[in-house]
């Protein structure tokens, strides 16, 4: 079984960087700095001094696909990553590319689909997954899979992840996963019928869940459901920004 893989950053890609800024800012209080990478355009996205993300166009090789999140998951090969990915059912949409100054990575998906990036830095330092609820960070990631145990397979098995708890939600099993340390950092379910394909979905802490949706809606984004409580005394509001990437928020009732 390889050390446990974790999420190590996050970007999306959208039709419009400067709206992405503008709206990311006002509703998460980010900051946004230029990367200052040459032939590219790309913004990071910084909680105070700690970076959490970043911005970018959607790629030409990838022209007419929705705007979207990405999760990067830290690995100590990429290559050897991206193979393991392909005998374990899942596909390599983009192959094992260095980024100049910064690392390597390759766009993958499991089984089913849902896509995630398999990333490498330069440095070795690998960057610790902030603390669950930390305001400003992501707090939690969710797979709606194609089917939870085929997608727990082949998780676990790529990078180490454990199950936690298996929550009964009356009708459908919400399964907790360890992807390192003490506490679950994702979330997995087969996807309900009405999902169209299976993807992750990444949540944002904003402390005060109902201040967080009122900004999502007062800056052109959607809050496609009510804010509801979930299991572990939280409260989780689905959104989509004004470009239409999805995404979630996750805090408490203040």
């Amino acid at each position: 079984m390889p050390a446990p893989s974790k999420f190590v950053w996050y970007d999306v890609m959208t039709t419009d960087v400067k709206a992405a800024e503008k709206f990311y800012s006002a509703v998460m209080g980010w900051k946004m700095t230029d990367s200052g990478m040459p032939d590219t355009v790309y913004t990071l996205v910084s909680n105070g001094d700690t970076q959490v993300g970043g911005i970018m166009p959607i790629p030409a090789d990838a022209k007419g696909m929705p705007p979207m999140w990405m999760g990067y998951i830290g690995v100590d090969d990429v290559d050897a990553y991206a193979e393991k990915v392909k005998k374990a059912g899942g596909a390599i949409r983009r192959p094992p590319t260095d980024i100049p100054g910064v690392g390597r990575f390759a766009v993958a998906a499991d089984p089913h689909g849902a896509g995630f990036i398999l990333f490498k830095g330069n440095s070795n330092a690998v960057p610790e997954p902030s603390p669950f609820m930390a305001k400003g960070h992501i707090g939690w990631h969710e797979l709606h899979a194609g089917n939870l145990d085929d997608a727990f397979k082949f998780y676990s098995g790529l990078f180490g992840w454990e199950k936690d708890e298996a929550h009964d939600m009356g009708g459908f099993i919400y399964q907790t996963v360890k992807t390192g340390g003490d506490a679950a950092a994702v979330g997995m379910m087969t996807k309900m019928p009405d999902t169209p394909v299976p993807n992750w979905v990444y949540y944002f802490s904003v402390g005060d869940i109902d201040a967080g949706a009122k900004r999502v809606k007062d800056n052109g984004g959607q809050v496609l459901m009510d804010v509801m409580e979930v299991p572990g005394g939280v409260w989780i509001a689905p959104c989509m920004d004004p470009q239409g990437a999805m995404f979630a928020l996750i805090g408490e009732k203040v």
